[in-house]
């Protein structure tokens, strides 16, 4: 340490949010080079790579090859695919100085396309595992949480490529077991759960999820094994309802019920029923937001749902994707002087809305998408669209249509798994790796075909893998970390024992480089503290802070000849004797731990 890049903070940097954000950083792990940009010190490239290495060894065994492709690349291949649009604000553009476009890659999709196309064109040269560990840049417009959600990050990338469906679920099953045996490595409990494809595409995909409070994504199990990422949750719908006999709509003086609260009162107090109390689920609520499409056109939304449940934005975003969905404001108002603000129900939405004189719907008009359990045969109270006025019993199927239907309320608590298997329950987790079947989506657009055994063309069908290193470094050391430090599992820890030459004489000096040298020649990383002038409080806080497994102390019972043992993540403390026997019990509990 006398020689080593390390700086320690004693004070939490200002920006840090969560744990391992703050402790990467006081520990000299990695400094902030910009948001959400972080340089890699020492230790913090050491853990790096050996998380990496754990993931190349996993590849490798089902039978990955690893290649490197150039982080800066052209415009043309995510054009053909759609994606140079779909993106959006999402990635790093940028132009040459012959003003050609270029991105920085937030993933690879079709540069491997690409490559495969190049070099196979038969059946015989598939199924084919490729991967890579690279630098990826993604422009976050909210970078936070340190390596958590950065603008660069180090992720790992496999595409498989087979000559029929059957092979894209081997490689995919074989995939997702090499997944649970890398984060098994780790030390990091993982859930997998059913999400949606985003601008990835595909037939399926599946996320990891680390489960964490500080997580950003929420997700949903039930006690029958039932999983998901709350954007991938489909309604259970109920059945439909006759139509017959039912009351007809009323328009009704509502005053003063601009929120679903106020309308609930007002409906208990003026139009009580005979069954049983009103509640907001018998209300249909409306949304209004603006969707922003990768091309730059707004477009106004309008979405139906249960006045009991609000209208979630991710699940709305993931439903409508690439769009992004953006807040419905004064402007939008302003635009459209039908929409009675509060008071807003079916009648000028969609299908709903007046015809104009050539019996076609007027331009501008606001698309309409309804909550699945919105079915034909059930009865609302919504806005009659004008203010301080709600419409009775009005029957979907009957009084109003929609433009179709969308996946955008909330999920709750004990809401009915869609595979019947119980109530759900929710929990926060954090992603570290996310498995897509891709199909053809890209094979088709770039032309990537083969021969099969019948002299046929045939379009190549692919899945994509991806695992985020960095982030996983990051939620290791969020999983491990105590009230002193980091604490590092033994398989990615940038040294494996810390010797610590806590005292003044120049013989804890001497015998500290000597056993550090024994286990070095043992096969273990050492980290030797051989600072002088520090004193032995201070080097035990950084040995606690810095967060190697193992610490071995050399200190004033040296003259007794004993050294202390220190296991980092339990606090054990273990009395070893000076001698040849010091060398074999550490090696021994570091290979037993």
């Amino acid at each position: 340490m006398t020689s080593l890049f390390l700086r320690t903070l004693r004070d939490d940097p200002a920006e840090a949010e969560v744990v391992s954000h703050r402790l990467l950083v006081r520990a000299g792990y990695i400094r902030r080079a910009a948001p959400g940009i972080y340089t890699w010190l020492p230790l913090g490239l050491r853990v790096l790579r050996n998380v990496e290495r754990v993931v190349r060894e996993e590849m490798d065994a089902v039978g990955g090859q690893e290649v490197l492709f150039p982080a800066l690349l052209p415009r043309e291949p995510y054009e053909a695919t759609g994606r140079w649009t779909e993106y959006g604000d999402g990635i790093f553009r940028l132009k040459d100085r012959k003003q050609a476009d270029y991105l920085l890659a937030p993933t690879h999709e079709e540069m491997f396309t690409l490559l495969v196309k190049d070099l196979y064109s038969s059946y015989k040269d598939l199924p084919l595992l490729a991967y890579q560990v690279q630098t990826k840049y993604r422009d976050e417009a909210r970078p936070r949480a340190g390596l958590l959600r950065g603008r660069e990050f180090v992720m790992k990338d496999a595409y498989s490529f087979d000559v029929d469906d059957a092979g894209l679920e081997r490689s995919y099953a074989r995939q997702r077991e090499a997944y649970l045996r890398v984060f098994a490595r780790l030390g990091l409990e993982v859930v997998v759960v059913s999400a949606t494809s985003g601008a990835m595409g595909g037939s399926r995909s599946e996320e990891f999820l680390h489960p964490t409070p500080v997580g950003e994504d929420t997700y949903v199990r039930s006690p029958g094994g039932y999983a998901a990422n709350v954007e991938a949750v489909t309604t259970v719908v109920p059945p439909e309802q006759p139509l017959e006999g039912l009351p007809a709509a009323h328009v009704e003086d509502t005053p003063g019920t601009p929120t679903i609260e106020s309308l609930v009162a007002h409906l208990q107090e003026a139009f009580p029923r005979d069954d049983r109390a009103w509640e907001a689920g018998d209300t249909l609520k409306n949304v209004l937001v603006v969707l922003r499409h990768p091309d730059g056109r707004r477009e106004p939304l309008a979405v139906g749902v249960p006045g009991d449940r609000d209208v979630d934005t991710a699940r709305l975003e993931a439903s409508l994707a690439p769009a992004v969905v953006e807040p419905f404001g004064a402007e939008d108002f302003a635009a459209h002087p039908e929409l009675a603000k509060g008071y807003i129900g079916p009648g000028v939405l969609g299908p709903n809305a007046p015809l104009g004189e050539d019996g076609e719907r007027a331009a501008g008009t606001i698309r309409y998408l309804l909550d699945p359990r919105v079915v034909t045969g059930t009865r609302w109270v919504t806005g009659a669209d004008a203010l301080g006025r709600h419409v009775l019993d009005l029957v979907a199927g009957r009084d109003f249509a929609a433009d179709g239907t969308v996946e955008a309320a909330e999920v709750r608590e004990g809401d009915p798994a869609p595979d019947g298997s119980g109530p759900l329950e929710a929990a926060r987790g954090m992603e570290m790796g996310h498995i897509f079947a891709l199909g053809r989506r890209y094979a088709e657009a770039l032309g990537l075909t083969v021969l099969d055994e019948n002299g046929k063309q045939v379009t190549v069908t692919m899945g994509s893998y991806g695992i985020g290193v960095s982030r996983a470094l990051a939620a290791v050391a969020e999983a491990g970390a105590d009230e002193q430090g980091l604490v590092w599992p033994v398989a990615v820890a940038p040294a494996q024992v810390h010797v610590v030459a806590a005292g003044k004489g120049d013989d804890v000096f001497a015998y500290a480089e000597q056993l550090s040298s024994d286990l070095v020649a043992s096969g273990l990383d050492v980290l030797l503290d051989d600072r002088p002038k520090v004193s032995p409080g201070v080097k035990f806080k950084d040995s606690e802070l810095l967060g190697m497994p193992y610490v071995v102390r050399v200190g004033r019972r040296l003259a007794e000849g004993v050294v202390e043992l220190v296991d980092r993540r339990t606090g054990e403390v273990t009395d070893l004797p000076v001698g040849g026997a010091t060398t074999g019990a550490v090696l021994s509990a570091v290979r037993g731990g």
